[in-house]
């Protein structure tokens, strides 16, 4: 029953987005924070709780980003229409995700099965985006956190989505490359 546990804590990540968004909506901004916190939390969980369990599954592979990615375009999306941040900037986010989904659905459609791994700078870009999410939500909170903080969270946003969207979209036609070379 345990080999479950890091699945259930994803779905339980992706149920998560929903209270968040409309947390944010209604400016609850420090119960948004407290939820986006606990699925921060699940996040942490789940990792850990496959490889102790050795519970690792293609299902959990699979819908451990989506959750990723539903949490943060839902918190920049409620973001964006509350006027924390501005418009462009949730835009970007979401452009590198469709991007990235469009270049691996074409992929697929034209080249075959692939293993998606993601990269550290993807990776990064993720981690960047969440603290930048508690970040603006903790500038809701608390009246100390300086507006240039914000600024420059706002610019590591828009250069590492640029950055390893760019990084995708470069090391899959890479790959897409050499797949039609050695079919000849």
């Amino acid at each position: 029953m345990l080999q479950y546990l890091p699945n259930g804590l994803t779905f339980l990540r992706l149920l998560l987005a929903a209270p968040l968004g409309l947390l944010i909506l209604r400016e609850q901004y420090d119960l948004a924070l407290l939820t986006g916190v606990v699925a921060g939390v699940t996040d942490a969980l789940d990792g850990f709780f496959a490889r102790r369990l050795d519970a690792f599954s293609r299902f959990g592979a699979i819908l451990d980003p989506i959750a990723d990615k539903v949490l943060i375009t839902v918190t920049f999306v409620c973001m964006a229409v509350v006027e924390l941040v501005p418009w462009y900037l949730a835009i970007a986010v979401i452009a590198r995700d469709l991007i990235i989904v469009v270049g691996a659905a074409a992929y697929y459609t034209f080249i075959g099965p692939f293993d998606f791994a993601a990269s550290r700078l993807s990776k990064g870009n993720m981690a960047i985006q969440i603290g930048f999410c508690v970040l603006v939500l903790l500038s809701q909170v608390l009246d100390n956190i300086p507006p240039e903080l914000t600024l420059a969270g706002t610019a590591a946003v828009l250069f590492l989505a640029a950055a390893s969207g760019f990084d995708y979209v470069m090391s899959w036609t890479v790959k897409a490359i050499e797949s039609r070379k050695s079919r000849k």
